[in-house]
């Protein structure tokens, strides 16, 4: 793990960028981040994948890279409406406390309650073991408010280039 935030701090202050894909049909990788390409993203870095009445929320790869260390994770009880673009828990770091902000409206229907005992799923597997909430979403045309992966990738290479 110190040898991936070094390389990433490295790669940052360089300005380096890497848009090589791991398996073009899955994902894209960039930065030592990984975008998911059946996923949609929103601009505060979390990704909602809809499958059925259910979508499920998390933060992303990128997000947790720049976060570093994930060591306590906040988040709501099953009943609870949350609100596109708005928050509904924090992720705390090594480095610091963020708001997660939904992606998408709707239900909270069930929690990854696994994140209450080991924070650090978000680190290692933030698309599947560390997935956050899963919604039943209320409004469908949130989803067409996201970022697909190619546009999420195109937006953290300019976010990082402007830093």
């Amino acid at each position: 793990m110190a040898l991936r935030m070094w390389a990433s701090s490295t790669a940052n202050a360089l300005r380096l960028s890497t848009c090589a894909s791991k398996s073009p049909a899955f994902s894209l990788s960039r930065a030592f981040s990984t975008v998911l390409e059946d996923l949609k993203y929103a601009s505060s870095h979390e990704w909602v994948k809809h499958d059925g009445p259910v979508a499920t929320i998390g933060i992303t790869d990128h997000a947790q890279d720049h976060l570093g260390e994930v060591v306590f994770v906040e988040l709501p009880e099953a009943g609870k409406e949350v609100k596109q673009g708005s928050g509904f828990g924090a992720v705390e770091s090594v480095k610091a406390t963020s708001d997660v902000n939904s992606p998408i409206s709707g239900e909270v229907v069930e929690v990854n309650t696994k994140l209450t005992e080991s924070p650090g799923l978000i680190n290692t597997s933030p698309y599947e073991e560390g997935w956050m909430i899963k919604v039943k979403p209320t409004n469908p045309s949130d989803l067409a408010n996201l970022m697909g992966s190619k546009e999420y990738t195109k937006f953290c290479e300019e976010e990082d280039a402007a830093h």
